[in-house]
């Protein structure tokens, strides 16, 4: 099993920044793609952001020189800086490990307020 705690939101204004943290712990030795999700209210659930055990990292168009996916694997921590925010950005953003037998876990989701 794996664990996954995220950090780091909160209330910023538009144009203002954020960094998320996910913090894994368990059987993190079999992940191998961890991402960022976000949901608004009333709207699915949607990519962001996802990185590799290679450090391969794929972006949503809307985020795309704005936000910035990286991971520490001596803290096995990846991170989320958010840069540039806009009041469409808010939503509860949830961490999301890919293990490589195909199962997958979610944080609890922290929660990102963008005020216009």
């Amino acid at each position: 099993q794996v664990q996954l705690v995220e950090s780091g939101g909160g209330l910023v204004q538009a144009g203002g920044s954020l960094r998320l943290s996910c913090a894994a712990s368990g059987s993190i030795f079999s992940i191998k793609l961890m991402a960022w999700y976000r949901q608004a209210p009333g709207k699915q659930r949607e990519l962001v952001a996802r990185i590799t055990s290679d450090e391969n990292t794929n972006y949503a168009d809307s985020v795309k020189g704005r936000f910035t996916i990286s991971r520490d694997n001596a803290k096995n921590t990846v991170y989320l800086q958010m840069n540039n925010l806009k009041p469409e950005d808010s939503a509860v953003y949830y961490c999301n490990a890919i293990l490589s037998s195909g199962y997958q876990y979610w944080g609890q989701g922290t929660q990102v307020t963008v005020s216009s």
